[in-house]
């Protein structure tokens, strides 16, 4: 797979994939640009070295055109984030995208209207991704996130650049740090999953097994494992449907010689709030009426024992309800345990929204080998499925 420092980019038109897909409130205001900010060593090298960059991405999931989904509404944001001068095309393809392409000279950095206006792009439809093929002469995947969708500009577009296309920075990172992880990592390895479904994770979880050595589970998902187990979880949310599964697991992993780790301990609440009556109790002892919402004190000190022990780490998923600030704690503890053993010369890669939510709020994103901006993406790579937009770039 080549990067950008491949080609020689003076005088071309760089066409990027970005992954813009930014929050917004009621004033359409950016509350969050990471995904912006990623996406600036890419866009600086193209035009520093002379190029032109086009980049094109999509907002939301809108049904047609939906002016509250425009890529109007964050310009002036993605101008101020990457520092330069930005124009914007109201249209991917037709007469007004044509037309402005062909004054293409006086812009260094163009922003293209929000590419699922038009149903070719979910749809993956060629004709399409020619259409977008003409805004320029090479082109650069810079949405990780992404890259698990076979969409026109995400897969199909790159059919259009033989020997012309390459991963930009961030992208290439990603990639590499997961098979870090997966291929390469130094010993001990460990995974941390949380979340609230096994069944979401279930062919990860499976893949994984022979590159960790050990397994550190919690959020919801844990319970499926502790009633599996004969625990009582009380309300707890369990797939029961899924017990079976959570066993195979177990003894998979006993059998490859990976160390399991559930929940000795949890804070249990008499209902699903942040103000709820809470105690902390056994994780197989929750009584009835009671759920657990976070990893309790003893667990924390354990999990923190097994991560500052690791030389390798991967996170996808809260160990507790992080939206609600009470039982947020243990998954700001894991994260700060993380970053401890990420400076005492450990690599980790955090990856899926609410485990690089609860980095960014602890302000720990720089103090992570890697922090991923694909959920979806990253779960595809763990359960060694060929990602689309990866392909596009290899094949």
């Amino acid at each position: 797979m080549k990067t950008l420092d491949d080609f020689d980019l003076s005088g071309k038109r760089v066409l990027v994939r970005v992954d813009y897909n930014v929050p917004l409130d009621d004033r359409f205001q950016v509350t969050d640009a990471t995904r912006i900010e990623v996406s600036k060593p890419t866009v600086e090298k193209i035009v520093n070295d002379g190029g032109r960059a086009i980049l094109m991405s999509h907002l939301g999931r809108p049904k047609g055109v939906e002016s509250r989904f425009s890529l109007r509404h964050i310009a002036a944001e993605v101008s101020d984030t990457l520092g330069v001068p930005l124009d914007f095309v109201s249209d991917v393809v037709g007469g007004r995208a044509r037309a402005k392409r062909s004054r293409l000279r006086k812009a260094r950095v163009l922003l293209l209207e929000n590419l699922r206006f038009h149903e070719g792009e979910v749809q993956g439809d060629v004709r399409f991704a020619e259409q977008l093929a003409e805004w320029g002469d090479i082109y650069v995947n810079e949405a990780f996130a992404t890259a698990h969708r076979a969409h026109a500009s995400t897969a199909v577009v790159a059919r259009f650049f033989p020997g012309k296309k390459a991963a930009g920075y961030a992208f290439e990172k990603e990639v590499s740090a997961i098979k870090r992880v997966l291929k390469a990592g130094r010993k001990p390895v460990t995974a941390i999953l949380g979340g609230a479904k096994v069944s979401s994770k279930i062919t990860g979880v499976e893949n994984i097994l022979p590159s960790v050595d050990n397994l550190i589970v919690g959020g919801g998902m844990a319970f499926t494992f502790i009633q599996a187990l004969g625990g009582r979880i009380g309300g707890s949310i369990c797939e029961a449907d899924k017990l079976t599964v959570a066993r195979r697991i177990l003894n998979q992993a006993e059998g490859q010689g990976v160390k399991v780790f559930l929940p000795l301990d949890v804070i249990a609440a008499d209902r699903f709030a942040d103000q709820a009556h809470t105690k902390v109790v056994g994780s197989d002892r929750i009584p009835a009426g009671w759920q657990g919402l976070d990893i309790g004190p003893k667990t924390v000190a354990r999990f923190g024992d097994v991560i500052l022990r690791s030389k390798t780490i991967l996170w996808n998923g809260p160990l507790g309800v992080f939206e609600l600030p009470n039982f947020a704690k243990g998954t700001m503890a894991v994260g700060n345990h993380i970053a401890q053993a990420t400076r005492d010369g450990a690599f980790s890669l955090v990856g899926g929204g609410d485990s690089v939510a609860a980095v960014e709020k602890l302000g720990l994103q720089n103090r992570m080998s890697c922090v991923s901006t694909g959920g979806g993406a990253l779960l595809a790579c763990l359960a060694d499925q060929t990602l689309p937009g990866i392909a596009a770039l290899e094949s």
